[in-house]
């Protein structure tokens, strides 16, 4: 009733926005934000036309991996082929490749999107959350980055809501935690889903042995 609600008043109020699939009558996406939002029209509204309007700016659908091939090539960030213990799709980014001096930040964000959207692809039935693990080892100053930390949860509080599980900061140094600080702040409620963890933790508690990553196998 509520999603047949939302459908008609995105129709009435917002009918430049497009059709179809992450369209005003994609009726699994409402419900999403339905969710997200307690079951509140009015805000559910709000959110998602601002979600379904960044997915046309930002050019989300037309994103393939041929047009993110330059700065996946970096090695920075990928979905891993298999999911956690838990059933989610995992998108690991490997902090120490990431080089906001030397890389484009705009090719930047269309990467994570990209991979953002691929990872929601493998979601099992019935599942709803990817795992993000951030491997810290080796990370540097150099590699420090607020505006693009911001964007990512950014992204996933505003456009792709309660998608995100969790994410493990791996390995994290001690020049990382100033940034961090800085960061917690702004991430609101999403700040809850960070866990500080060891590699060893990543093995044992939510991969097996033949679904591990090769990164954390050594």
């Amino acid at each position: 009733m509520l999603v047949l609600e939302v459908k008609e008043k995105l129709e009435r109020e917002h009918s430049s926005l497009p059709l179809g699939r992450n369209g005003r009558d994609d009726e699994e996406m409402i419900l999403w934000f339905l969710k997200d939002r307690k079951y509140s029209v009015e805000d559910a509204v709000a959110k998602l036309t601002k979600a379904i309007n960044w997915r046309q700016e930002f050019g989300v659908d037309e994103l393939t991996e041929n047009s993110v091939k330059g700065m996946a090539e970096t090695g920075k960030a990928f979905v891993h082929e298999f999911l956690d213990v838990n059933l989610r799709p995992v998108l690991i980014v490997v902090a120490s490749k990431h080089l906001p001096a030397v890389h484009d930040p705009v090719e930047d964000e269309k990467l994570c999107v990209f991979y953002v959207e691929k990872a929601l692809s493998k979601l099992p039935p019935g599942k709803e959350e990817i795992l993000g693990i951030i491997d810290l080892r080796g990370f540097s100053i150099e590699n420090a980055d607020l505006k693009f930390l911001t964007f990512l949860f950014d992204v996933f509080y505003s456009y792709y809501p309660k998608r995100l599980g969790q994410v493990l900061f791996v390995e994290a140094p001690s020049v990382f935690r100033p940034l961090w600080q800085l960061t917690k702040p702004l991430l609101k409620s999403y700040a809850s889903l960070a866990r500080f963890c060891s590699v060893d933790t990543v093995r044992k508690e939510y991969f097996t042995e033949a679904t591990l990553p090769a990164i954390f196998r050594n």
